[in-house]
């Protein structure tokens, strides 16, 4: 059995995964990296990745499939993880060597001790490109520091503050446990990747150390604004089925209920400010029927949601509401440094 499974999605990737891959191979035997060929058919990523595996016998493994997006690479990783834990690192994107010995000597001593650990949170750093300034999503302010903790230890996310694929490595069984399967042909999956385990997470543990590397500012990125907008459908039924999963669950925390609405608050603004941003009448309709769904499923959910800052701001009236709108959103977009 392995410490780590690591997760790779790689479609088309050919450009870019030798960096993310090398920065994963100091882990050595305790780790198994899984490299998911996606049914990549425009370059030479299902090679690599076969020469990746008879290079690196024991540790990296080829997976090949039929394309089936993102999640169902997620998916094909999952069902074939060996560790005890497991990690995504999408194939764009690395890690740091010394806060990676770091992450792989806390989990080592929690396997060799007798206490639990369902997730390890960590910071990210956003390696945007052409950016100066790098920000680093970090949770000082939120979790305690180096400590086994539970849901009623957390102190206070800050606005943007949030709990993301990058910042996670869950325990395997517990995500098999929890049901967790992502949509196929889906961007945006890792919202529901990393939010429908939450009730499932009994400990955690923050450690504080700037781990993975989040590239973004490709004009091909699925996170690319006007790229997210041709894929608004996705965005919307990601929302939906976060919404589902948190009305389906038994939230026994006080603390992780009010993060995990927070969570659905910014879900729900950026599929309002998408179909805003569109300029069309059609999804203006779409960005409408998800809020009358929500009201009609779950009305205390509905008004916690549509009357907050945030819900109120992408529910301005008229056009020059909508202006207001994206204008507050631009605004966000500066001050949290996304997209």
């Amino acid at each position: 059995m392995k410490l780590l499974s690591i997760a790779i999605p790689c479609y088309n990737s050919a450009e870019y995964m030798h960096k993310c891959i090398d920065s994963l191979l100091p882990g050595g035997d305790e780790v198994e990296i899984l490299i998911v060929d996606d049914g990549s058919a425009k370059d030479d990523t299902a090679q690599i990745a076969d020469e990746y595996e008879a290079l690196y016998p024991g540790i990296c493994r080829a997976i090949h499939q039929e394309n089936g997006g993102h999640g169902e690479a997620v998916n094909a990783g999952l069902r074939a993880a060996r560790g005890i834990y497991f990690k995504v690192v999408d194939s764009d994107d690395w890690v740091n060597e010394e806060a990676y010995m770091e992450v792989l000597e806390t989990l080592r001593t929690f396997v060799m001790g007798n206490r639990t650990l369902d997730m390890l949170i960590t910071n990210f750093v956003y390696e945007k490109q052409g950016a100066k300034h790098k920000r680093v999503m970090q949770y000082r302010t939120a979790l305690p520091k180096r400590q086994l903790c539970t849901w009623k230890d957390v102190k206070m996310f800050m606005l943007g503050q949030y709990i993301l694929m990058h910042s996670v490595i869950y325990r395997t069984e517990m995500l098999r446990e929890c049901g967790l399967e992502l949509p196929k042909h889906t961007f945006y999956v890792d919202n529901i990747f990393v939010f429908q385990p939450l009730p499932y997470v009994k400990t955690f543990y923050y450690l504080d150390v700037n781990f993975y590397r989040y590239f973004i500012g490709r004009s091909d990125q699925s996170v690319n604004e006007q790229v997210m907008i041709g894929r608004i459908d996705q965005q919307l039924l990601v929302t939906r089925l976060m919404i589902k999963y948190y009305r389906e669950s038994k939230i026994t925390s006080r603390k992780l209920r009010h993060y995990m609405v927070r969570y659905l608050e910014i879900m729900m603004t950026i599929s309002s400010i998408l179909a805003i941003k569109s300029g069309t009448e059609e999804n203006l309709a779409k960005k409408q029927e998800l809020w009358t769904d929500l009201r009609r499923q779950d009305l205390p959910l509905y008004l916690r949601l549509r009357y907050g800052f945030l819900g109120q701001s992408m529910n301005l009236p008229g056009k020059s509401g909508r202006t207001v709108s994206i204008a507050g959103y631009k605004i966000s977009q500066k001050f949290f440094g996304f997209n």
